[in-house]
């Protein structure tokens, strides 16, 4: 057979294999699973009650990545919950409904979580009271844990509801306990770090989810520890966030030179958060800064005592699709 005929048949290999066809499986979202799985199985061998919650991205439960399409049975049970922004507030706007079409489609994916014992937890972005009302109660309609977010920078605690939704003083040991959980992860609105703590301790909520530093500063083991109890009792879970689709030049691992000679996995500048870059999060050198040792991201957060893991930037392999 000739060359060009070689190189034929290759091309149109190549291009059924990476054309996002609805009856394939594309490659980079496998990529992520593996990457979510292998994060999973790290850490459950220092500790096997680690949580891990994926944020966005619910194509990756099913094999084929259509809401019937069969389980994706490893990842689902490498996960313990699954994220989801948007579901019923702040898909097009923050305040507005979310189409109705886009939420059927998400919460086709959600229900499959659901039926595996995966726990739903859902940030809508809404900062009306009867919007704020409307959000909780259709979330718990459908059985998902959910936080109204007045804020999509998620820097505030509510105001209102007084009291989180749901309160209650039972001891939280598991995601599949919580009611309710609170997403803070941008502490700008506190002037010291004792002042973003005592706001913490103070609410009642099951779940409290922020970042793994305040202002660049690591949290100590001790302050972690005295965030796991409610202000009027019952124990509760704290849970870091980490993105994994994105390199974020203002984290601990961040190099000056790579501004001007980025590593090879590292890719464009996110256009909507500055200091976002895309990357190769199926390449080793990335892995290796997220899990693996004692100075990557994952290991710093089980040393601090954290309960669990909130991933973000699940969704990437949009990006590179």
């Amino acid at each position: 057979m000739k060359r060009t005929n070689y190189l034929l048949i290759l091309v149109v290999i190549l291009f059924f294999f990476n054309c996002g066809d609805d009856d394939f499986d594309p490659v980079y979202r496998q990529y992520m699973r593996e990457f979510v799985q292998n994060i999973s199985r790290y850490a459950r061998t220092v500790d096997e009650n680690f949580i891990v919650i994926p944020q966005n991205g619910q194509e990756l439960v099913t094999q084929n990545g259509e809401e019937d399409g069969q389980s994706a049975t490893e990842y689902l049970q490498a996960i313990d919950g699954v994220g989801r922004e948007d579901l019923f507030y702040g898909y097009d706007k923050d305040d507005k409904a979310t189409p109705t079409d886009e939420r059927e489609y998400m919460t086709a994916f959600l229900d499959v979580c659901e039926s595996n014992g995966v726990e739903v937890l859902v940030t809508d972005y809404c900062s009306s009271q009867s919007k704020m009302d409307d959000s909780y109660r259709q979330n718990n309609d459908r059985n998902y844990i959910s936080f109204a977010a007045p804020d999509r920078e998620l820097r505030k605690i509510p105001g209102y509801p007084v009291q989180p939704y749901n309160v209650n003083a039972n001891d939280i040991t598991d995601l599949s306990e919580a009611k309710n959980f609170l997403y803070l992860i941008n502490p700008e609105d506190y002037p010291t770090r004792q002042a973003f703590l005592t706001a913490l301790a103070a609410t009642r909520y099951d779940i409290i989810l922020i970042d793994y530093f305040y202002n660049g500063e690591e949290f100590t083991r001790n302050e972690i520890s005295l965030l796991k109890t409610k202000n009027t009792g019952g124990s509760r879970l704290v849970i870091a966030y980490m993105s994994i689709g994105e390199a974020e030049d203002y984290r601990y691992y961040w190099k000056d030179e790579w501004k001007s000679d980025p590593p090879s996995w590292m890719k464009e500048e996110n256009p909507d958060w500055e200091g976002n870059y895309k990357v190769e999060y199926w390449d080793p050198g990335w892995q290796d800064i997220i899990y693996g040792s004692s100075d990557s991201y994952l290991d710093k957060i089980m040393d601090k005592g954290f309960d669990g893991v909130y991933l973000d930037i699940i969704d990437a392999f949009e990006y590179f699709e």
